[in-house]
């Protein structure tokens, strides 16, 4: 699943090519994806986007009216083409624009999301989402409070949308390498001390691979279809039996949470 820097990556693809040009036509051909592709999406023609941001893994098209929700799923691309090109299988909506170029959301496995919020109002599944990982309201202090009841895992608390969003997998378990933090320590026993440690790794391991284009995962590709370029520098995850770069102990493999977790037995404690 894309998680927060191949969202962001996508976003930033995309912006250019989608902000500030005038649509001509909005096309929805699968109309059921994980939920009803939002009718209102129709009511863009003649309009032009102001922005598009992100908020946690869902990006957000903005216009006079309302903002576009858009969530790739597990298996989601965005790209920006010819609108005289022919459509992909599992091509499922399409804007097009007055420069004769469309923007069409492909999604084999239609777990992704065309939402509508209108103006001034805000989504349920955006209401209840904890801070950005990359803002100034993520800090160790933050992390700390967040925790003190959790008895759980850390690694399942930093996956937590309502503690903090966007941090994936693949994020979580690199994240908590570098702050030598073992993924099955209970969260509420971790110290202010390390906390701060691993609020400041989680944003550096998310800027790294947000400057890196994302992580190559099976269904990923940047919106020019170039890859992201994260997963050569990975430290644990998916390197379950190999030497640990930093101490030659054997990374070892659990699922924690239902989630594959990476983590080396001599450097997380």
């Amino acid at each position: 699943m894309p998680e927060l820097p191949e969202v962001e990556t996508t976003k930033n693809g995309l912006a250019p090519h989608i902000v500030g040009k005038r649509i001509t036509a909005v096309n929805i051909y699968q109309p059921q994806l994980r939920w009803p592709v939002a009718e209102e999406a129709t009511t863009l023609v003649g309009l032009v986007s102001s922005d598009i941001e992100r908020r946690a893994k869902y990006m957000l098209w903005h216009f006079s009216t309302g903002s576009l929700v858009m969530h790739l799923g597990m298996s989601g691309t965005m790209r920006v083409v010819s609108a005289q090109s022919a459509l992909k299988k599992h091509d499922h909506f399409e804007v097009v624009f007055d420069d004769r170029t469309a923007l069409r959301f492909n999604d084999p496995r239609r777990f992704g999301a065309i939402l509508w919020q209108p103006k001034g109002e805000t989504l349920k599944v955006l209401s209840q989402l904890g801070p950005e990982p990359l803002s100034d309201d993520f800090d160790g202090q933050y992390l700390h409070q967040a925790l003190t009841k959790r008895k759980g895992a850390i690694k399942n608390a930093v996956m937590d949308n309502k503690v903090v969003v966007g941090v994936g997998n693949i994020y979580a378990s690199e994240s908590l390498f570098m702050s030598g933090i073992h993924p099955k320590r209970a969260a509420n026993k971790v110290s202010l001390a390390r906390c701060k440690l691993l609020a400041g790794f989680i944003k550096t391991v998310l800027e790294k691979a947000i400057g890196e284009g994302g992580t190559t995962l099976k269904d990923f590709t940047q919106t020019d279809g170039s890859p992201g370029y994260f997963a050569q520098q990975l430290n644990v995850y998916g390197r379950a039996d190999l030497p640990c770069n930093q101490c030659g102990a054997i990374i070892k493999k659990q699922v924690i949470g239902q989630r594959s977790s990476f983590y080396c037995p001599k450097c997380q404690r």
